[in-house]
Order: structure tokens, then sequence, then C-alpha cells
């Protein structure tokens, strides 16, 4: 399922960046963006009334929403002092999957966009060292939508 994300329920976190986000030539050190995405993630759940993953785990067993995949599309640099927004939404919810967009503003500007596709995990009964994904909960897919 797969919606016009103006349409989309979007969370916007805000980012100073900060000279040790710089590589030496002053620009964001590109895995930076990836950090800022990931914590937007997060951020987006609980926005949506959410727990955090620390107390889904103790009331669910839900540890979190582990990648599978990343595309990250550069467009302009950005550098230290800068205050960026990361605007985040679920744009396709699947039955095991979940397709999370990221778009990095500087005010008017696109600076950087990225997808994350995603699942919920617990941990697997009969070997609890290792995951297991587990299908997207209909009331989590709910609160986000």
């Amino acid at each position: 399922m797969s919606s016009d994300s103006t349409h989309l329920k979007t969370h916007i976190h805000r980012v100073r960046v900060e000279f040790g986000d710089c590589d030496p030539a002053g620009i964001v050190f590109f895995p930076n963006f990836n950090r800022w995405m990931d914590q937007s993630s997060l951020r987006f759940f609980v926005s949506c009334g959410i727990p955090p993953w620390r107390e889904l785990v103790k009331s669910r067993g839900i540890i979190g929403t582990p990648l599978l995949e990343i595309h990250t599309r550069f467009v302009k640099s950005a550098t230290y002092g800068e205050a960026l927004e990361v605007h985040t939404c679920v744009e396709e919810w699947h039955r095991k999957t979940f397709r999370q967009r990221h778009v990095i503003r500087r005010g008017d500007e696109l600076i950087c966009e990225g997808t994350e596709l995603r699942v919920f995990c617990v941990r697997d009964a009969e070997n609890p060292d290792r995951l297991r994904s587990i299908e997207v909960p209909e009331d989590i897919r709910a609160a986000c939508s």
C-alpha cells in the first residue's frame, strides 16, 4: 500500500549540525545523515503514541525495527552550525515489512532523502540469541497511518 507522502502522518526531527559531524572539508560526513534518519525513525513511532522499544520489549516482546535495506540520495551539502529537519513518514506498509521515507531539508532546500525497509522483530523463542520478524502489529500500523 503506497500513498502520496503529502497525506501521510509525518514527524519532523530537528538537528543542529555540529563541527564533529563534518569531515575535514567541513561537509557533513555522509553516515551522519543515516544516523539522523535512524533517530527520526524511532521518534516517528513515539510521536504516533507508540512506546519506546525498551518498553515494548517488556510488554509485547518487540525489540524494535531492524533495517533490511537503505537507499540514500544526496542533493546538497551541509556544514556545521546549520539547522536541518528530517521529515519522516511510513510510505508503504506490507504484511511483515514497512518502508519509511526521510526527507532532510535546510529551510526549503532539499539536502538529502532516503528510504529504509524495516521489520518488527522479537527474540526467537527457541534461540533467544536470534531475532525473528513478525507481522506488522495492526494497532501500531493504525496509530502511524
